[in-house]
């Protein structure tokens, strides 16, 4: 994804943007062990902060992330969840 500034971490799996409602939601896709399943979560989270505030910036829309993750036995974390009715219909 092209920006205004350098940001390292500019390429998320899924990009949803509604130019209509003015959103843009950003899905990020992991597979990693069972025991990292939260952990990756949160830094799925802090790793695209910079990229959903300058897309706030730059585009004048909400912006959200969507990390989904999952244990390579199918484990996954509560965090998902929670993110369930963000994700455009």
């Amino acid at each position: 994804m092209q920006t205004d500034r350098t940001i390292p971490n500019n390429k998320p799996d899924i990009i949803n943007s509604d130019d209509e409602k003015g959103t843009c939601v950003l899905t990020d896709v992991a597979i990693s062990g069972d025991r990292n399943v939260i952990k990756k979560g949160a830094e799925k989270i802090l790793k695209y902060k910079d990229l959903t505030t300058e897309i706030q910036r730059m585009w004048n829309a909400k912006a959200k992330l969507i990390p989904v993750m999952t244990g390579v036995t199918g484990t996954i974390s509560e965090l998902p969840r929670q993110y369930l009715s963000n994700i455009p219909g």
